[in-house]
């Protein structure tokens, strides 16, 4: 959210850090993203920084549809020439939390061809790229959940997202439904089940097996470490 936070991060040995201005003003978010750049990059840190802001709830935050913006492509070499950042989210449709449509799932490929024509050689990234897999809904909802209104980014979109000029894809809903999903089956199937080791195995499973799909069927990123 702010210097500290990531100062923080810093100084306690993570090797990247990630500042989100996209609530502030256009000339605060440079001010605070440079001031970030400038302590990270000192200790050879990279930095990722947002322009642009998503609809929807991550963590502590919220922000209304009404108030979502997408990037603007007009901006993006000033923020990225002004700051330093070594890596830049951009809004172009998606939202976080489980619900990220409220008609037809789009994205401006459009507008994320403008902004990677000002850009070359910028890794661009995409937040709030879930794609809430209904089967994983289902699962929980049978085993006793109770999660409703929930749609996300079809992966046709990301793989084009993926094809194009986005280079890092942010998915976290999907993997905290595919690990619930085989928590609440497995206590439901097995109710004598009370070993953390037994269930905390399936979860992983779970998460395994999302991620694998991930990057072999929808990113393309498998063997591009």
């Amino acid at each position: 959210a702010d210097f500290e936070i990531c100062k923080t991060c810093i100084d306690g040995g993570f090797t990247s850090v990630m500042i989100d201005g996209s609530a502030r003003s256009f000339e605060d978010n440079i001010a605070e993203t440079r001031k970030v750049v400038e302590y990270a990059h000192a200790h050879g840190v990279v930095v990722e920084a947002e322009l642009g802001k998503l609809a929807g709830i991550e963590d502590d935050v919220n922000v209304h549809a009404d108030d979502a913006q997408f990037t603007n492509p007009g901006e993006v070499e000033e923020f990225v020439t002004k700051t330093g950042v070594d890596s830049l989210a951009i809004a172009i449709g998606t939202s976080h939390g489980p619900c990220k449509f409220s008609g037809e799932a789009r994205l401006d490929f459009e507008r994320l061809d403008a902004i990677a024509a000002r850009l070359p050689g910028v890794p661009l990234v995409l937040h709030g790229a879930s794609s809430v897999p209904q089967e994983a809904v289902a699962a929980v909802n049978a085993h006793g959940g109770n999660v409703a209104g929930t749609s996300g980014v079809p992966e046709d979109l990301l793989r084009r997202a993926a094809a194009s000029a986005i280079c890092k894809i942010n998915i976290d809903r999907d993997l905290r439904l595919a690990v619930t999903a085989a928590i609440r089956t497995l206590l439901t199937e097995r109710p004598e089940t009370f070993d953390p080791r037994a269930y905390l195995t399936a979860g992983r499973e779970a998460v395994r097996g999302m991620v694998r799909h991930k990057i072999r069927a929808v990113l393309g990123s498998s063997g591009q470490a």
